[in-house]
C-alpha cells in the first residue's frame, strides 16, 4: 500500500492574472508557493495556497479551450476531474459571499446532501470551473 495525502489540484485557465486575483479575494489563496514561466511548453503557472493549507495550481496556456457544464452532473460526460470540493463552515454565507460579492455563477443552490448532516451547493468561478461547497454538521 502507498500512503498519500492531498497536495494540490491544478486548473487550466485562460487568464492566469484574473484567476489568481479572484481566488485570492474569494477563497484566501494569497500565498504564492511557486510561479513558473515555461516558454518551451507555452505555459505560465502559479501555485497559490491559503492559511488553512488549501493549494491550487493555475496553468495558463494560450489557445486552451474552456469546458462549460450546465450542471454538476453534465461534467461527468468527460472522464476527467469534474469539480473542486471545498468544506466551508457556513454554507449559506459562503454561497452568498461567492455568488454576490465575488461574482461566482450560482450552479446549484444550497441543498441537503446524501450523507446525514451534510449540505452542499455548486458555483462556477469566472472561467466556469465548478466548485462544490460542502457544510458538515458538527465539524
Amino acid at each position: 500500500m502507498t500512503t498519500a495525502r492531498f497536495h494540490h489540484i491544478s486548473l487550466s485557465v485562460a487568464d492566469l492574472t484574473a484567476q489568481e486575483a479572484w481566488y485570492g479575494s474569494a477563497l484566501g489563496l494569497t500565498h504564492v508557493d511557486e510561479r513558473l514561466e515555461m516558454p518551451e511548453a507555452g505555459v505560465r503557472t502559479v501555485v497559490l495556497s491559503s492559511a488553512d493549507g488549501l493549494r491550487v495550481e493555475f496553468v495558463e496556456r494560450p489557445g486552451s479551450s474552456p469546458a462549460a457544464y450546465a450542471d454538476p452532473f453534465a461534467a461527468t460526460a468527460v472522464q476527467t476531474f469534474t469539480h473542486l470540493a471545498l468544506q466551508v463552515p457556513e454554507l449559506e454565507a459562503a454561497f452568498a459571499h461567492l455568488t454576490g460579492e465575488c461574482g461566482a455563477a450560482p450552479v446549484s443552490p444550497p441543498a441537503p446532501g446524501a450523507t446525514p448532516g451534510m449540505r452542499y451547493a455548486y458555483i462556477a468561478d469566472p472561467e466556469g470551473n465548478l466548485l462544490e461547497l460542502i457544510e458538515v454538521s458538527g465539524e
